[in-house]
C-alpha cells in the first residue's frame, strides 16, 4: 500500500521514515519529495508497505502523532480521477 505522509519537519530524511514505519511492519520504500532546486524536502513523503493490513495499522496509529516536534498527516493514497478536461484532445 502506498502511503502519504505530510507536513513533516524539514531536517527528515528517508531513513528517518523508514525507522518511523518499521515498528508496523515491512516497508519496501520511503521517498521523501524534495524541491528540485533548492534540495530542500518538500515536508511529505510517500512509504510503500507491501502488507495492507500493517500499513493500515501504521496509518492508525501515526495519523496526527507528534515526529520530530510537528503533527504529522498519514493517509492511504488515493488514485487520481480522470476528467474529461484533464484528456488531452486529438487534433486529429
Amino acid at each position: 500500500m502506498n502511503i502519504y505522509v505530510g507536513q513533516l519537519p524539514f531536517d527528515v530524511s528517508e531513513s528517518d521514515l523508514t525507522e518511523l514505519f518499521t515498528p508496523f511492519g515491512e516497508v519496501a520504500s520511503a521517498n521523501l519529495i524534495m524541491d528540485r532546486y533548492s534540495g530542500r524536502s518538500k515536508g511529505f513523503a510517500f512509504v510503500d508497505m507491501p502488507n495492507n493490513s500493517e500499513a493500515d495499522t501504521a496509518i492508525k496509529a501515526l495519523n496526527k502523532s507528534m515526529f520530530k516536534g510537528r503533527e504529522i498527516k498519514v493517509n492511504q493514497v488515493q488514485p487520481q480521477k480522470r476528467n474529461k478536461r484533464n484528456k488531452r484532445r486529438s487534433r486529429f
